[in-house]
Order: C-alpha cells, then structure tokens, then sequence
C-alpha cells in the first residue's frame, strides 16, 4: 500500500510538476462547499448537543422500561403426553439444558 501512494504522488507530480505536488497541500477540506468554517462549527456543535440529548432521551426511556417489570403468566398444565423419558440420560434425570425449579 506504501508503494502505491508513493506511485501516485509521483504521478502527480510529474503530471502537474512541483506546483501541483503543492497545491493540494494548500487546500483544506470542508464538509460542504458553501459553508464557512464558523458555520461548519455551529453545525458540528448542533448536532453534538443533538446527540447527547438523544443519548439521555434513549437511557432514560430504557430506564423507565426495564422498572416496569413484566407480566407474570400462569405455568401451563403438566400435560402427559410431554417430556415422556424411557430412558435416563447419561448426565441425569432432567435434559442438558432444562432447568427444573422445585417450588
């Protein structure tokens, strides 16, 4: 990747010679071509003040969400039919991944 940019710079300067190899040095970047750099840091900075407030809006509804708790469903009937074992496994009675809860 060094060497490609190390080509390119010598493409352009033997393009456009030295001065061009300067030029682009010159130049500073804006983030639209109308605005000046005053209003460019006013927009940087609304947008800033945007975020954060975005950012406390977001936690405090997240917030408020997770204090609600959720409802509390009635445990379904133990129907026959489900969790039939003809055979014990080999690293207990109850499944690898089942959790029973003795209440």
């Amino acid at each position: 990747m060094a060497t490609a940019i190390w080509r390119s710079g010598i493409r352009s300067a033997l393009r456009g010679g030295a001065s061009a190899a300067r030029g682009c040095q010159g130049k500073e970047r804006s983030f639209s071509s109308s605005a000046s750099a005053q209003e460019e840091a006013a927009e940087a900075a609304k947008w800033e003040k945007i975020t954060y407030v975005g950012i406390v809006a977001c936690t405090a509804l997240a917030a408020y969400n997770l204090s609600k708790g959720h409802p509390h469903h009635e445990e379904p009937p133990a129907y026959t039919y489900l969790h039939i074992r003809n055979k014990e496994f080999p690293w207990g009675p109850n499944g690898l991944f089942e959790a029973k809860s003795h209440h």
